[in-house]
């Protein structure tokens, strides 16, 4: 709601009419009439939208009519919900950084516990249900115990039992649970016999002075990672007409907000904000329907020195919004699949 706050807010400071912010999307079951906007509560809980008067083209010459401003005020009003997916990431992980946030410790300096950061799918972990913040306590074969102290007490206890089935005890949100899984004999590089990564993690605070800077470099160096994680996924359809990354649509986002609301209020502000940049560079990419589409229209506007036929782009922008209804339908069927 936060990006369509930005477009909203945007338009009416440039005195262009919005005809309706919606919470949700339609079918419509309540709204009200306030200031000449249309306020909707809509049945499907996903986000939400706003309507401006002028946007496929209608209203040309009227002065509230968003087809007749200059292509700069055009360009903000646009640009201005990705601005606001950038402001909320660095208010998060601002705050964050003044409660704590979690950070990876030298393991040779560091009493903290061993915890899994990262888990390779289709992999014995993830087969088994291990988590990202579960913190491995405890390795047990037939007659051995090993109270883990490091993270190589796990590599070489797994390494010694690849092929046989081994419990793992970790903690998950104050809970103790037993995990049976068989390191594999072989495995893919990188990935390891069980398939994680992992660090000690400690909640590392700066004063609040410090904070907005903090953020600052956080919303820099994760917009820097995804961007890079985009391109790779881009080169990888492109080149192989698949990616070995996970791709999740709202269940695999639901599921996966799920399992960080039991970690705490650190790692629920880093997810938000980091949830915050992807959907700013997702919708600022040159796609039709998305606001980069736009914005790609607005640049061709300004070369060629005239405006493209509304028509026209409105049946481009009408391709490219049910590609992408498409693509999230095939993307959420995958996400339950592999949940269920």
């Amino acid at each position: 709601m936060i990006h369509e706050w930005g477009h909203f807010y945007a338009a009416r400071r440039l005195g262009v009419r919005v005809e309706e912010f919606g919470f949700g999307f339609p079918p419509r079951i309540f709204s009200r009439i306030k200031k000449g906007v249309r306020y909707s509560l809509n049945l499907l809980p996903f986000g939400g939208f706003v309507k401006i008067f002028g946007e496929h083209g209608e209203g040309e010459g009227e002065r509230a009519s968003f087809t007749s401003r200059p292509a700069w005020q055009r360009f903000v009003i646009l640009a201005a919900g990705v601005g606001m997916n950038f402001v909320l990431a660095w208010l998060l992980f601002s705050f964050g950084a003044a409660i704590g946030v979690p950070a990876a410790e030298d393991e040779k300096n560091s009493a903290a516990p061993v915890s899994i950061i990262d888990i390779a799918s289709n992999s014995p972990a993830a087969a088994a249900g291990l988590r990202f913040g579960d913190e491995i306590i405890e390795l047990r074969a037939p007659e051995v115990t090993l109270r883990i102290i490091s993270e190589k007490d796990v590599r070489d206890f797994v390494d010694a039992y690849r092929g046989e089935e081994i419990i793992l005890v970790v903690r998950r949100s104050k809970e103790t649970r037993e995990v049976a899984l068989t390191p594999r004999a072989s495995f893919p590089p990188g990935e390891g016999p069980i398939g994680i990564a992992m660090a000690r993690l400690v909640i590392r605070r700066v004063p609040w002075y410090r904070a907005p800077w903090d953020g600052a470099l956080a919303v820099a160096e994760s917009t820097r990672a995804i961007v890079f994680g985009f391109g790779s996924v881009i080169r990888d359809l492109a080149t192989h007409g698949k990616t070995a990354m996970a791709i999740s649509g709202p269940v695999g986002i639901f599921f996966f907000a799920h399992d960080t609301f039991g970690l705490g209020a650190a790692y629920i502000m880093q997810f938000a904000a980091m949830l915050s940049i992807n959907l700013a560079i997702l919708n600022f990419l040159p796609i039709p329907a998305l606001d980069g589409g736009r914005v790609l229209f607005l640049l061709i506007e300004k070369a060629k020195g005239r405006k493209i036929n509304p028509r026209v782009e409105n049946i481009i922008h009408g391709i490219g919004f049910a590609l992408l209804l498409f693509l999230m339908v095939l993307v959420t069927y995958r996400d339950i699949v592999k949940i269920f």
